[in-house]
């Protein structure tokens, strides 16, 4: 996901899509860990795309608390 979409979701879709994120991950590396997938480019895209989302997340709550 690009960063200027990300930047047009508001503070709660964020969390959703965050906590989404989070489980999907976790499901991956179960799923990598079981040899399920031998996709392992993934998880490192999605880890970054979570961590897109925590900054513009943490910018949002800041200019709210502004």
């Amino acid at each position: 996901m690009k960063i200027a979409d990300i930047r047009k979701l508001s503070t709660s879709e964020l969390t959703i899509k965050t906590s989404e994120l989070r489980d999907e991950i976790v499901d991956l590396k179960r799923k990598k860990s079981m040899g399920e997938t031998n996709n392992v480019r993934l998880v490192k895209n999605m880890r970054k795309d979570l961590a897109r989302m925590l900054t513009v997340l943490s910018e949002q709550l800041m200019k709210e608390k502004i």
